[in-house]
């Protein structure tokens, strides 16, 4: 008969210690990004999109005539991991993409009515399932996890 070790043994539920990664901020940050990340990806579905997708539509909306390298850099992205994006949110009329009269290298990017119209929509979905995760903040704790966020953005540009 093999013999089982102390280790091994059930502990009787599915509770798993992580007293070292529990005290980890960026532990923390991606525990809490694993779940709302799935809640978001099922609200974007409905819409046919994705959250890269959404990022990348969103940015364009708010930007508009920014180029790819200025989209890669604000998403932290691979400029050629873009081109995929674009080329489909382009292809769903989403956006516009025209060349820049003094560089014909580089594309200016625009949301068209029907992207900036999409993009509102699925925001407002996204907040929605967000909110079932995040709802259990009150607004003063919301507003300082935002504001402690943003700075420590600011800290890494």
């Amino acid at each position: 008969m093999p013999q089982t070790d102390d280790l091994s043994e059930d502990r009787g539920g599915p509770t798993v210690e992580d007293t070292v990664l529990g005290e980890l901020i960026g532990y923390r940050l991606k525990r809490a990004y694993m779940q709302i990340q799935p809640e978001a990806q099922r609200a974007l579905a409905e819409d046919d999109l994705r959250v890269v997708s959404f990022s990348c539509l969103s940015i364009i909306a708010d930007n508009a005539g920014i180029v790819q390298s200025e989209l890669a850099d604000a998403l932290q992205m691979e400029r050629s991991n873009l081109v995929v994006i674009i080329d489909e949110l382009e292809q769903r009329g989403l956006i516009t993409r025209k060349k820049v009269p003094t560089d014909r290298r580089r594309y200016a990017l625009a949301a068209t009515l029907r992207g900036r119209r999409l993009r509102d929509r699925a925001a407002q979905k996204v907040r929605t399932a967000e909110d079932q995760i995040i709802g259990r903040l009150d607004e003063k704790d919301r507003a300082h996890l935002m504001a402690v966020l943003q700075r420590l953005e600011d800290t890494t540009r």
